[in-house]
Parts: structure tokens; sequence; C-alpha cells
């Protein structure tokens, strides 16, 4: 049986994630872009030392309170408290009825890490005071919201949400092993190699943040190996082409191949250390959001005084 043969069945399916990686893609790039612009505009004013900057002729637009400070400041403040509707969406029914929690938690994130450089370009990047506090607590909730990102994408939301079972998700992990059993491409062992995952009586034997860096290791590691068997197929003009077999070739069935491999190695990764994400999950907790709510406060009470007495 040929290889084309053996492996059609593990072609994917339309894609309903596609509208939303786009939206995302959108947000992002928009992102990028203001922030790019604000930087190269007012590089050399940022770059400037403390005493020279009032002799720029961008001081009275750039400084904290100047006309376009001011708005920056008002942006990076509103796109961070819009941050919380997404812990609001869970206690409001109303809102958690539109979208998806997933696609909710992607937008969390783009906020969560744009908002702090708006803040900073805000500041003139210079922090004092209750601001200044309240930009260093905002950067380790926008940190600790990456981690927070990676541990919620290592636990299976559908096991989560009770839709599958523990059995169901051992066949279907099953399942992905036999049908790669069947493709000439690779050995067994080519594959057990580039999509290697621990035992669970070793995990058993780590630390809960021990077990989450070897996790982490183990993502970091697997574009590379990846990588190594497309090049082993792909030849030398294959691998220039693809980068080093670091981007997707144009071969059908080594793709295939590959998700389905890279799939199964996910799966097998989830179950096998999702006692352990789930303990670091809940300690993120405990971290994440006493930070958030010191930020709000610290943010509100800058906001008062700026109105009050205003800002120098």
């Amino acid at each position: 049986m040929s290889t084309r043969a053996t492996v059609g069945t593990l072609a994917p399916a339309a894609d309903p994630e596609r509208a939303h990686r786009l939206r995302l893609a959108g947000a992002w790039a928009a992102a990028i872009a203001l922030i790019l612009i604000v930087g190269a505009y007012g590089f050399d004013y940022y770059t400037m030392g403390a005493v020279n900057r009032p002799f720029s002729p961008k001081n009275a637009l750039l400084r904290p309170s100047g006309a376009i400070g001011i708005k920056l400041g008002m942006l990076g403040a509103g796109m961070f408290f819009l941050i919380y509707l997404y812990y609001f969406r869970k206690r409001w029914p109303w809102l958690a009825s539109i979208g998806k929690t997933k696609h909710w938690l992607d937008f969390h994130i783009v906020l969560g890490i744009t908002a702090p450089i708006i803040i900073a370009f805000h500041a003139a990047f210079k922090f004092r005071g209750i601001a200044g506090m309240a930009f260093w607590i905002m950067v380790a909730v926008a940190l600790s919201g990456i981690v927070g990102r990676y541990l919620y994408a290592q636990i299976p939301r559908r096991l989560n949400a009770a839709e599958y079972s523990w059995q169901e998700l051992q066949d279907e992990q099953l399942a992905l092993s036999q049908q790669l059993a069947k493709q000439k491409m690779f050995t067994p062992g080519e594959l057990t190699a580039a999509f290697h995952v621990p035992d669970v009586e070793m995990v058993k034997h780590k630390s809960a943040i021990g077990a989450l860096l070897w996790m982490f290791a183990l993502d970091l590691a697997r574009p590379f190996r990846v990588a190594s068997l497309r090049r082993r197929v792909l030849g030398f003009g294959g691998s220039i082409a693809s980068l080093g077999g670091f981007l997707p070739s144009q071969n059908a069935e080594l793709e295939q191949i590959v998700r389905a491999a890279r799939r199964q190695a996910s799966l097998s990764k989830r179950m096998v250390f999702l006692s352990r994400t789930q303990q670091v999950f809940q300690l993120w907790h405990v971290v994440h959001r006493p930070f958030s709510y010191a930020f709000v406060v610290l943010a509100l009470l800058h906001i008062v005084t700026v109105m009050l007495f205003g800002y120098m």
C-alpha cells in the first residue's frame, strides 16, 4: 500500500477556527503597528535624557501630560480595564453567551501585552510614585498572564468540560497511534524520538514547577525535531524552501504525518502532565489575581490624583 493511501485518512477537516485566527491576527497587527508608529516617532525623545527633554520640540506632545502622552495614557488604561471583561464574563450570563472562552482569552492576552507598552509610552519611560508602582505591577500581571495562557493550553478543555472521559482521550490517542503505524515514510523509532513524551511515573517524581519546566523544554525542542524529520524526506532543495524544515513543506503526505504525530504527542503530553499542570495553574491564580486587583487600585489612585491635582 502506498504512503498516499495509508495516510489519506489523516487529512484535516475544514478548520472552524480560521475566522477567529484571522481576527486575532488583525488584532496583533493593529497592536504591533501602533507600537511601531509611536516608537518610531518618539524614539529620539524617549532615548533623550530627562534634563534635555523639556527642550525637545516633541516634549509638548509626548510628555505624560502632553497632547499625545495623555491620550496614550487613556488608551492604555482603557485597554487594561477591557481586560477585566474576561473575568466578568464568568459572572455575567449575558456576556458568557458571546463567543468561546478560548477566544476571549486570546484577545485578553493581546490587550494584556499591549497595554503595558502603551502605558510605558504614556509615562515616557519614567516610572515614579504611584504610577510607577502601578506600571511594574501591570508588567508582572502581563508576564504571569503569558505563563497562565501556556498552562491553560496544556489542560484538555474537553476533559474539564466533562465532554470527554479519560477513556475517550485514551481511545483518541490509540487511534492516532494506529494511523501513524500504517505510514511508511518514517520508522516508529524516528517518530518516537521526534515526539518523545516521558512516562507518567517519571513525571510523578518531579515537583510541580520541575514538571512544568520539563514540559516547556519539550515544547521548545519539538520544532527542531520536526524540522529534522522534514529534512530527511525533503532533501536539499525542499529543506531550503522550508527554511531548514521549520516551515510546512509542499509534500502533502509528509505534512499529514507530521500533523497527526504532533497531535498524538500533544495529547499524550497533556495527559501525562495533567495533574502537575493543574497544580501549577491553581498556584498561578493565587499570584495573578491579587496582582491584577492591586493594579486596579493603584491605577485608579493615579487617575484620581491626576484629575484632582494635575500631573507634572
